[in-house]
């Protein structure tokens, strides 16, 4: 979205020092920044002041500070009190010029997927936005919106909660118009303390839509539907294959697994029912599907498009990546990040592959307080029930239904014996950095 630095200045009560510029998004990362975007350098561990050299070298020409500097060469700053506020602000400036809808997504598990079909479907009918990535905070929200094309017309943000209250911050800033709840899971507890707080702090989404909104609600989890009072916005329910579909609005029915992994649904909706092939993995994308069918039916898609846009729909990387490396093994990539709940899913997509051996190679699965060891445990026994090996990388307290090594070296190791056919799922927190089990298996 493009804003001059005058414009800038106005949103965040900075000041420009230097020639008036017209800047297009903005970036935090000076790795990443692109010429033309504003950079913001945010006061974290490491004092992002100090990166605007390297930006101006990547060709930004505009940034904010904090810092009493002037403008660098032919760069031109914006003096404001707190870059991180600064960029809430110009969230909130971007969030102003957009007409159309703005869609939130939240929930325990989900959100990624959820926001990538939606996109996708969206992407039919809209000229359509959505984070990059995970970019779902206070940062990365505010983010999306600058980046948005002027002529967008519905935008997703996936919204992230580390505590009660954190959701209503993000929705302050995007005021959305329809909000998604995908699942309430015992996830981030030693950050909540307990599920309920899980469930306060996602239903902020939903209190946050104005009357004429949509609130977008998983029927399969009894917390998520108990949200619906919360708001006065219209509510649509939706649920896989459910016993009494009259009590819900969307949902699949007739639900199959192809040999790639691939489910392929009946989707029924108030605008029709068609059948549906999804190009995202797992059984467990059907109800990712059925949340951006039911948000994306609502602002306005036809059917057609909703068809259209989830048989095409790419998943953000390191979610379900099957491949296989130049020996035969199967590696089903999903290290992204893990919880009990993700974890469960991605060992019945494990069991489905067709093998004479499926070994799972887990890492520590984080922030989940005072049951970290039994949720460990509990998911390292379903894996033997599936008739899956469990490799524990640096993680203990997965216990006796697993065999355990101190790296990803020693996971290397203990797969040396894998012959061709064999299935290998790699999984855990983002802190265990699974994804490089799977680099280190790609050329066996």
């Amino acid at each position: 979205m493009h804003f001059s630095a005058s414009a800038v200045a106005a949103a965040t009560g900075g000041t420009v020092i230097g020639a008036e510029r017209e800047i297009d998004g903005a970036g935090i990362d000076s790795r990443t920044i692109r010429p033309g975007q504003l950079f913001v350098p945010i006061v974290a561990d490491r004092d992002g002041h100090d990166f605007i050299p390297q930006a101006l070298d990547a060709g930004v020409r505009a940034y904010l500070t904090a810092q009493p500097t002037g403008a660098t060469g032919e760069a031109t700053a914006i003096a404001v009190d707190d870059t991180a506020v600064a960029l809430a602000d110009l969230g909130r400036a971007a969030r102003a010029r957009l007409t159309g809808a703005v869609i939130g997504v939240t929930g325990s598990v989900g959100k990624t997927s959820t926001k990538d079909l939606l996109a996708a479907v969206l992407s039919t009918t809209y000229v359509t936005a959505a984070n990059e990535r995970s970019f779902n905070n206070e940062l990365g929200l505010p983010l999306t919106l600058l980046g948005a094309p002027d002529d967008t017309e519905a935008v997703v943000v996936e919204m992230g909660a580390r505590g009660v209250g954190h959701i209503a911050v993000l929705c302050e800033i995007a005021h959305p118009t329809v909000g998604i709840v995908t699942r309430v899971e015992g996830v981030h507890l030693e950050l909540f303390g307990d599920i309920e707080a899980v469930a306060r702090a996602k239903g902020e989404l939903v209190e946050s839509l104005p009357d004429h909104g949509l609130a977008v609600l998983n029927a399969d989890d009894e917390r998520v539907a108990a949200m619906a009072p919360r708001t006065t916005a219209q509510v649509l329910r939706y649920a896989v294959d459910p016993v009494e579909p009259r009590d819900v609005d969307v949902y699949a029915t007739d639900i199959t697994l192809d040999d790639d992994l691939r489910a392929a649904f009946t989707l029924h909706t108030p605008w029709g029912s068609a059948p549906v092939h999804l190009a995202a993995r797992g059984e467990h994308q059907v109800g990712n599907a059925l949340a951006a069918a039911a948000a994306a039916g609502g602002s306005g898609v036809a059917l057609d498009g909703i068809v259209t846009g989830l048989s095409a729909a790419a998943i953000s990387g390191l979610r379900m990546e099957l491949t296989t490396t130049p020996s035969g093994v199967v590696v089903l990539n999903d290290a992204y990040n893990a919880n009990p709940t993700s974890m469960r899913a991605a060992l019945a997509a494990l069991a489905r592959i067709d093998t004479p051996r499926r070994v799972a190679v887990l890492g520590v699965m984080g922030e989940l307080g005072d049951n970290a060891a039994a949720e460990h445990r509990g998911v390292a026994e379903h894996a033997r029930d599936l008739g899956v090996e469990v490799i524990a990388v640096n993680a203990p307290d997965y216990g006796s239904a697993a065999s355990h090594v101190a790296d990803v070296d020693g996971a290397v190791t203990a797969l040396a014996d894998l012959a061709a056919g064999d299935a290998v799922l790699v999984k855990g927190s983002r802190v265990a950095a699974m994804e490089r089990v799977a680099t280190a298996l790609a050329d066996r």
